[in-house]
């Protein structure tokens, strides 16, 4: 395999939904010449749902609003002060699948 460089992109303070939507992208529309890419993103405050999230897992979340994704695990708090660095890689190039 070739090395090839990683582009990072520094997101700032975003909200969680369109970031994920815009990685499901990424993804979905990814070719030969689509570079890896590293995202470091802050959330707004957010609690995710994944896959394996039931709504008793999710104690008071407020004015939180809850994102059901199609992500592995139960619920996850993401907000300020955390810092968040998504790998957008393409495993089949990388010989990882």
């Amino acid at each position: 395999m070739d090395k090839q460089s990683i582009e990072l992109h520094l997101l700032g303070m975003r909200p969680y939904l369109p970031v994920w939507e815009a990685m499901r992208s990424l993804t979905d529309t990814r070719d030969a010449e689509t570079p890896d890419q590293f995202w470091l993103v802050e959330h707004e405050p957010v609690f995710t749902q994944g896959r394996a999230g039931k709504p008793e897992h999710l104690l008071m979340p407020g004015n939180i609003p809850v994102v059901h994704t199609d992500r592995g695990g139960q619920v996850t708090y993401h907000g300020p002060g955390q810092v968040v660095l998504y790998p957008l890689l393409d495993v089949r190039r990388a010989g990882l699948e």
